[in-house]
């Protein structure tokens, strides 16, 4: 007796659409991002791998990568994971020395010692943020080509896993940036700037630039508060100005470490699910 079997092809499991569904959702998103934005992004990278380390437990994942892929692809995947670790790391410390100077800076401007005084203490505040610029625009710079790009011989769950990293790193480089805020502008273009945090209505009626721009008028009243122009502009408006920013953006700073620091243990757990499977 001959039996015939139809073989039929497989649907996919419906982990691997919420994966690819994330993935594209996450490929959407610009380089340039907000605070709230890049918390949306870091939750959807956490959800991301929260796919992935379920995907990661079934046994025909595990079968088609340990099957299926060449010992390059594998290291390559426990090589990224690492980069994609380590970059966290560097977004981590960044957060904290930022944190740690909206901190000062706050202290600086409660204790209203005189203009001499705060200039004097800012100033050790503005040099601190150029070395937070300095560390993290090397940081990009070296980072620059690093990733892997899949290939189209590989399993599609080892094609996914290399989007993932690719993902990763375009949202912590976005993080980075966003901590690093631009460079400090012209004298021209960072009194445009400082006007702003003087005209408070001004500022309501552009939200949107001013929310894009949080970093920048950080640093911008930084330059204008130690400058020897402050005469200018009212120097203690500045300085309530400078607190009412600051105020914001360590809220914002505080979220984003939360949020990070969830993402990193995920990451752990997703690099502990590949090391598992190879070491099977």
């Amino acid at each position: 007796m001959h039996i015939r079997s139809n073989s039929l092809p497989s649907k996919p499991h419906p982990f691997v659409d919420q994966v690819d569904e994330r993935l594209r959702s996450l490929n959407k998103a610009s380089s340039e991002a907000t605070s709230s934005e890049l918390c949306h992004k870091l939750n959807g990278l956490q959800d991301l791998h929260h796919c992935i380390d379920k995907l990661l437990m079934l046994p025909l994942t595990q079968h088609d990568i340990i099957e299926e892929s060449d010992k390059n692809s594998i290291d390559e995947l426990l090589e990224g994971s690492i980069r994609l670790l380590d970059l966290c790391d560097i977004a981590k410390d960044a957060l904290l020395q930022t944190k740690e100077c909206v901190n000062e800076l706050e202290s600086v401007l409660r204790r209203r010692k005189g203009e001499m005084f705060i200039a004097s203490e800012l100033q050790k505040c503005l040099s601190s943020r150029k070395l937070i610029k300095k560390t993290i625009y090397k940081v990009l710079k070296a980072n620059e080509n690093k990733v892997c790009e899949k290939s189209e011989a590989t399993p599609a769950i080892v094609s996914s896993l290399k989007r993932a990293e690719v993902v990763g790193h375009n949202v912590i480089e976005a993080l980075l940036s966003f901590v690093a805020g631009p460079k400090f502008p012209s004298s021209s273009s960072r009194w445009s700037i400082v006007s702003k945090l003087v005209q408070p209505k001004r500022v309501a009626c552009e939200g949107e630039e001013t929310r894009r721009n949080e970093v920048a008028l950080v640093d911008a009243a930084l330059h204008s508060i130690t400058s020897q122009k402050t005469k200018k502009f009212d120097f203690f408006v500045q300085v309530e100005n400078l607190q009412s920013s600051l105020k914001t953006f360590g809220s914002n700073i505080e979220e984003l470490e939360g949020d990070l620091e969830a993402l990193y243990r995920r990451l752990i757990k997703t690099r502990v699910s590949l090391l598992n499977i190879f070491n099977h």
